[in-house]
């Protein structure tokens, strides 16, 4: 991964842990099922926090969290649970850990039904394509509305539409990059 300091990017992006995120991953459209899973648990955990802090934990969220297995998370019991609650390299919140418990047999629910979790991801979109923003910056859409809401209906917790609106950013399936910025599309895709 790298960072070119030279390079004008996205105002949010100060300081190199968030810089080289931005730089390498957020907006980088992905269908990688490991990847999507991985930032669908960590968003949910972001719920109320910074991304810096999650960012800075994310090494220790991987170990947790079996490398971000959802197969495995979906099973974790009262054990698993009572550990992570003493995982201090973690986000400590009982609620979020059950929710990511719950999270991961929803999600896997949707790859069953979807086919992958992209497709499902994808179908809220015209011809599969990402949306492109144009306009003001926004923190939520009529997408991350329709997809929280069937998120929520299917069981997910920490699935509000600000915070699968922030997922969308960072799987790409949204770009909010600003229009300075080096990593903005220059592709048109749906608008918001």
């Amino acid at each position: 991964m790298h960072t070119t300091n030279d390079l004008p990017r996205c105002s949010w992006a100060r300081g190199e842990l968030l810089a080289t995120y931005h730089d390498n991953e957020w907006g980088v459209p992905t269908q990688d099922e490991n990847r999507l899973y991985e930032l669908l648990l960590l968003e949910a955990f972001q719920a109320g926090l910074s991304w810096q802090v999650i960012l800075s934990k994310r090494d220790n969220f991987r170990r947790a969290f079996d490398n971000f297995q959802a197969h495995q998370i979906a099973r974790y019991g009262e054990d698993k649970i009572d550990a992570l609650m003493k995982d201090a390299g973690i986000v400590r919140c009982r609620r979020k850990i059950e929710g990511a418990i719950l999270n991961a047999q929803v999600y896997l629910d949707i790859c069953r039904e979807y086919g992958s979790f992209a497709a499902y991801l994808y179908s809220f979109t015209e011809d599969g394509k990402p949306v492109v923003n144009h306009g003001a910056p926004v923190t939520t859409s009529p997408i991350s509305d329709r997809m929280s809401a069937d998120l929520r209906k299917r069981g997910m917790k920490y699935m509000g539409s600000v915070t699968v609106y922030s997922y969308l950013q960072a799987i790409g399936l949204v770009d909010d990059h600003e229009a300075h910025c080096f990593r903005r599309s220059p592709v048109e895709g749906q608008h918001v």
